[in-house]
């Protein structure tokens, strides 16, 4: 994908930003190996996003959300189950971890997931609610729960 430089007060503004479902369409959560990509908007249809939602064909746990403004930027990325994740200035920072854009690095630093973002059950298909959340997404998509979700 190609990169697009954001300032830091460009991609704190469209991190906050309301997105709303572009439509009534249902998605369906992927299976695991899946990927689906969500269409979103702002309520000015001025701007558009994508929440991506990828799951691993090995490990069942194991998932990457992110939420992604004019067309490539890596707003916001969720890491469930993956590998550690080294930042640019060498600290490592284990799974869960939470990639938010920052000028100058895009997704390159990561954090450790706040609590509150991952579900207390440990469902992937609630994960993903709760970081729709994160993501100010005040209309929410239809996704229906699948048979692994």
């Amino acid at each position: 994908m190609a990169e697009i430089d954001l300032t830091q007060a460009e991609a704190d503004s469209l991190i906050a930003m309301e997105k709303h479902k572009i439509n009534d369409d249902q998605t369906h959560f992927p299976d695991t190996g899946g990927r689906v990509a969500i269409s979103l908007q702002s309520p000015d249809r001025r701007e558009l996003f994508t929440v991506d939602i990828t799951r691993s064909g090995i490990k069942l746990t194991k998932a990457t959300f992110q939420n992604r403004g004019r067309q490539v930027v890596v707003l916001l990325r969720l890491d469930i189950e993956g590998a550690p994740h080294r930042n640019p200035d060498g600290v490592e920072v284990s799974c869960p971890n939470l990639h938010v854009y920052r000028e100058g690095y895009a997704d390159k630093w990561a954090i450790p997931a706040p609590p509150d973002l991952i579900a207390l059950n440990g469902s992937l298909y609630s994960t993903v609610d709760l970081f729709m959340q994160r993501c100010n997404v005040t209309q929410m998509p239809i996704i229906q729960k699948g048979l692994f979700s």
